[in-house]
């Protein structure tokens, strides 16, 4: 089925097979069509896709869109199945997502910040463009082609159309289109595992900290109704709270491995450390700031930038120094870690956090803010047995992600030799 392709040649977009071809998008589309701008919002209206309706992977999201009034020439911004979906404006580093409409609502418009691509199919298959689209969005080519407008970064059209693409043959394309959808589809399921146990886990929360185990009598609170011999604490009664600390002026981080890794906001994800992009301080900084670090005994609470995430510190990062945008609860009292994230995760405090956020353009989270949370405290034995059963779950989260990563890594790797074509597929007239 696959072979190597030794006869590569030359070309405006470096090496390719010598019978492929090299085209601009717009010799093997029939248009590249922007949307309308949203305006007022009606419920009874017809469904438009948004920027944040086009999913990394390539498909739509379907939860995210909005209903607005049906436009008089709604022919004009309607989107068929295998319409590729653009986007066109937004951060620097998000223009250029790309999704393929598969027929996910009976009748959708869309947004004047995506461009409707459609495709020529008697010189293209959608989904190779929509594939050689991902592939160039990944290598940063149209951050390249970004202009500032209005506050936000946006591609021109005239670019998009410019936009120079490897074409083979028409039944290769197809192939090529198929196996990568096989993958597709295989990220998309494990992607319905992940919800299902996130939503099994978001009731068990729920249900756990608001109910406990085995109870029968119960209070009304401030905070809610909750195990009549459940306290109420303020988050100051059961941590210390204390920030980190920022690079001082005219010093940097570094990308090489030193006895001192900074962990920063976006280093925090699903209650833990994302360890892939961690950045380090070198010594002479380190000496600067070593007094602002976080052990694997602490929960992280993020102050700024995403507010409210909160998590513990794998023991391999015990001792990292931690950024002025969140905090650390430490020295806790009464409480122990695990339940203490669960909680701080909850609906509860979550709803609380958000009233305590300071208005803005840049919102932050204030440390003496963060001890006047009102926290729900059983004993030790139930916050153990409560975090038990939530950390079950989470383990079997991690176990799904785990296998997403590795399809996505399995995607990434065909995708650098099939849209390159260092490796071919075998094709014939029969298919």
């Amino acid at each position: 089925m696959f072979y190597r392709e030794t006869n590569f040649k030359e070309t405006s977009i470096g090496k390719i097979p010598k019978d492929w071809e090299v085209k601009k998008l717009k010799d093997v589309i029939l248009e590249a069509k922007s949307g309308f701008a949203c305006g007022k919002r009606d419920e009874n209206g017809i469904i438009q896709l948004r920027m944040d309706s086009i999913e990394t992977e390539g498909w739509i999201n379907t939860e995210a869109y909005v209903k607005v009034p049906i436009p008089k020439n709604v022919e004009e911004y309607t989107v068929r199945p295998r319409d590729i979906i653009f986007n066109n404006t937004n951060s620097v580093d998000l223009i250029g997502k790309t999704a393929i409409f598969s027929g996910e609502f009976r009748e959708c418009v869309y947004s004047n910040h995506l461009t409707r691509i459609r495709v020529n199919f008697d010189k293209a298959i959608p989904e190779w463009i929509l594939y050689i689209l991902i592939r160039k969005w990944q290598l940063g080519i149209f951050r390249a082609l970004c202009h500032r407008h209005v506050g936000q970064a946006g591609i021109n059209k005239g670019d998009i159309y410019n936009l120079k693409i490897p074409v083979p043959q028409l039944l290769e394309q197809q192939k090529i289109a198929e196996i990568l959808s096989t993958v597709d589809n295989a990220i998309q399921k494990v992607d319905e595992v992940i919800a299902k146990t996130e939503r099994l886990k978001k009731g068990l929360m729920q249900e756990l900290l608001t109910k406990g185990i085995g109870h029968k009598e119960f209070n009304n609170t401030e905070i809610g109704r909750i195990p009549k011999d459940w306290e109420i604490v303020a988050l100051k009664e059961i941590a210390d709270v204390k920030g980190g600390k920022r690079v001082p002026k005219g010093d940097k981080l570094v990308d090489f491995k030193t006895p001192y890794p900074y962990i920063r906001v976006i280093d925090f994800k699903n209650g833990t450390i994302i360890k892939q992009d961690i950045k380090y301080l070198p010594p002479e900084t380190y000496e600067k700031i070593k007094k602002y670090t976080i052990s694997s005994d602490d929960v992280y609470i993020s102050i700024a930038g995403t507010i409210g995430l909160v998590g513990l510190i794998p023991p391999e990062l015990n001792g990292a120094s931690l950024t002025e945008n969140a905090a650390k609860l430490c020295n806790l009292k009464r409480v122990k870690k695990e339940f203490l994230m669960f909680v701080l995760n909850s609906t509860t405090i979550q709803t609380q956090i958000k009233a305590f956020t300071g208005k803005g353009t840049q919102p932050k989270f204030a440390l003496f803010r963060i001890k006047k949370l009102k926290i729900p405290l059983p004993l030790i034995p139930e916050q153990q047995k409560i975090a038990q059963i939530l950390s079950t779950v989470d383990k079997e989260l991690e176990l799904e992600r785990n296998e997403k990563a590795k399809l996505e890594r399995i995607k990434q790797g065909l995708m650098d030799l099939l849209l390159t074509g260092k490796i071919r597929v075998k094709v014939n007239e029969n298919g």
